[in-house]
């Protein structure tokens, strides 16, 4: 029965293309969701201001990414750009962790300062970096935040923080820890002259930021599900000996015990910034 079928000639298939094939995403193109799983293209992701959006789970940002979504168009005035850490206590390979750092984040250090605009309202600005060193706090990063609070005291300015740390560097050991009584001191004197500090808690603050100039704001507000703590759950768990309670340290627990004002999604968070300076703006400014 099978006499008359016509045999397969290989020729008649050579540069034939299958028109059914299913278009395919190259992984670097796309990242997985960590909380719903979905895989979202990067670009995608750069429009909706590194937001989820199936569960707007709130990724990391880096320190330009932020800058361009809070500053009003080229405003932001970087200073003290040329201050860079040094291994001063003579660390094991700290200096080659620097270096690794400087070339994965494009910044010479943890935190960026400077002067803008939010929909015209001149402020000063830091803004810290998780992926120099997970935002780590030396002398260089102390000393940037206390000069920048420095400068919003001479030309009578409020201060916006974004803070994002694993706390203190321990690379430079004491020093390091001096930091947290260095900032605390200076933004008290920013207080006492009546001006306005907003600091924006992002996942995670942790540890000595935590402790100091992160929690010291006039204003503090936070992205939804941020880890903010100075020891984190599993020390106080493996301290105490005793099991916490379910989401503790996270934004919306430390909202609900009054040590977070707002948990404000990254989209408003301009706009909630800028009624905060309109209802604090000093008349003679």
């Amino acid at each position: 029965m099978f006499n008359f079928k016509k045999p397969r000639n290989e020729l008649e298939l050579y540069g034939r293309q299958k028109t059914n094939k299913v278009p395919t995403v190259p992984d670097e193109m796309y990242v997985s969701c960590p909380v719903c799983k979905n895989a979202l293209l990067f670009s995608d992701m750069a429009e909706n201001a590194n937001v989820c959006f199936k569960c707007t789970h709130h990724f990391k940002m880096n320190v330009r990414q932020r800058l361009n979504l809070i500053c009003d168009g080229d405003s932001f005035e970087e200073m003290d750009k040329e201050l860079v850490s040094e291994n001063i206590l003579d660390f094991p390979e700290y200096d080659k962790k620097l270096n690794f750092a400087k070339l994965e984040s494009s910044e010479n250090e943890a935190v960026v300062t400077g002067v803008c605009t939010i929909n015209k309202h001149k402020c000063a600005i830091f803004v810290m970096d998780a992926s120099f060193m997970m935002g780590s706090m030396g002398c260089v990063v102390g000393e940037k935040i206390t000069r920048i609070f420095e400068y919003a005291i001479e030309n009578k300015l409020p201060v916006v923080g974004f803070t994002v740390s694993g706390g203190a560097r321990m690379q430079e050991g004491i020093l390091s820890l001096m930091q947290m009584a260095k900032t605390s001191g200076v933004i008290k004197l920013h207080s006492e002259v009546g001006l306005l500090y907003i600091t924006v808690l992002t996942n995670p603050t942790t540890g000595g930021v935590t402790a100091s100039f992160a929690m010291e704001g006039d204003i503090i507000i936070s992205e939804p599900n941020a880890l903010i703590c100075f020891a984190g759950p599993r020390v106080i768990e493996q301290t105490t000996k005793q099991k916490l309670p379910p989401g503790f340290q996270k934004a919306e627990f430390l909202l609900d015990k009054g040590f977070v004002d707002a948990i404000v999604s990254r989209a408003e968070q301009k706009e909630f910034i800028t009624k905060m300076l309109k209802f604090h703006r000093r008349e003679s400014v």
